[in-house]
């Protein structure tokens, strides 16, 4: 079988965009990096289309960047792509999209798939571990975003700010007993939430119920909801939004009214919690925000930058809506949990 100009990216160890001006713009290519590949080439029998050797191909000066997510479909993750691709257009970068449905073999699936395509890569809320990301792409800048990790810029939206003012405004209202709903097992925020919460509760004297996990959908936190009502819990935390409008909904199904029997507190402020019913008490989390800084982070290395990498945290700020309010009576409480 013939090389393939991947095959040459792979044997010289850059990526195939970087091959390809090799031969349409050898002058955007540096000396060295050039003489590698085409050295490559040859030993390897690479045979350029002749289009090629005529009349070279315009190269526009675009980059094009691989942005993966766990779930399209979810709003937040809709907004951190939009801003993304907004980035993505102002730097002249080709943004190539991709949606792992949550799953964490999807994911490494994708990557290996994408890795050798593109010059970057942004990985939102991924379910693979950070080193694991690191590993499957060693020639191209990957940024991670709600995942921590040395070696590798990061973006994380930071729920301290959020999830202390959420459970200052609970206590104040009287609850004592808060359960929080788990996401996916997978999740770097579900765990670094769980540990914001444990200590903010200690911290406040109150009594915290964490539950096991669920899926990250309107669905799980309806699920969810008979095992919120049996703790007793007076008020309850969700991994995410969605989850939060299931639990409303859940609650309803067993005769629970939110907020006058439960409060329900989400996480992320998708549009729709600003007009449910009642509207949905959540913390707002900057995913659009997260997204544009995602690709500006990647283009500077795509540029050079040999900068230590960075750990980029965003607050998060508590909205208060209809969805929470004073706790109800413990006997009241009591009444409504299964029989």
């Amino acid at each position: 079988m013939a090389a393939t100009l991947t095959d040459v990216a792979k044997r010289a160890g850059v990526a195939l965009s970087t091959a390809s001006r090799a031969y349409s713009d050898p002058e955007r290519v540096g000396s060295e990096t050039l003489r590698k590949v085409l050295t490559v080439a040859q030993e390897l029998g690479y045979q350029p289309p002749v289009a090629r050797l005529v009349e070279p191909i315009a190269d526009d000066g675009t980059t094009t960047v691989a942005v993966i997510v766990p779930d399209i479909a979810n709003p937040v993750f809709a907004a951190f792509v939009k801003a993304a691709q907004g980035q993505g257009w102002y730097r002249r970068q080709t943004v190539v999209l991709a949606d792992t449905d949550l799953n964490s073999e999807r994911e490494r699936e994708v990557i290996t798939h994408l890795r050798e395509r593109v010059d970057g890569m942004v990985v939102c809320s991924p379910r693979l571990a950070a080193d694991q990301i690191l590993a499957l792409c060693p020639r191209i800048p990957v940024v991670l975003v709600n995942r921590e990790a040395s070696g590798t810029d990061c973006v994380v939206a930071d729920a301290s700010d959020g999830l202390r003012q959420t459970i200052d405004y609970l206590a104040a209202l009287g609850h004592r007993r808060i359960a929080y709903v788990q996401g996916s097992q997978l999740s770097w925020s579900n765990e670094h939430r769980v540990g914001l919460i444990r200590g903010l509760t200690a911290e406040a004297g109150l009594d915290l119920q964490v539950l096991g996990w669920q899926a990250e959908t309107v669905a799980g936190g309806n699920a969810a909801a008979a095992s919120v009502i049996a703790t007793g819990a007076s008020a309850v935390i969700t991994h995410n939004d969605l989850m939060a409008l299931g639990m409303v909904a859940g609650a309803r199904a067993l005769g629970v009214q939110v907020p006058e029997d439960l409060s329900v507190v989400g996480i992320d402020d998708i549009p729709l919690a600003a007009i449910t019913d009642p509207t949905l008490t959540t913390v707002a989390v900057p995913m659009a925000r997260a997204g544009a800084l995602s690709l500006e982070l990647l283009e500077r290395r795509l540029g050079g930058d040999r900068q230590t990498p960075r750990v980029v945290r965003l607050p998060t700020q508590l909205v208060v809506r209809g969805s929470t309010g004073p706790a109800a009576a413990p006997s009241v409480l009591a009444s409504q949990r299964p029989a």
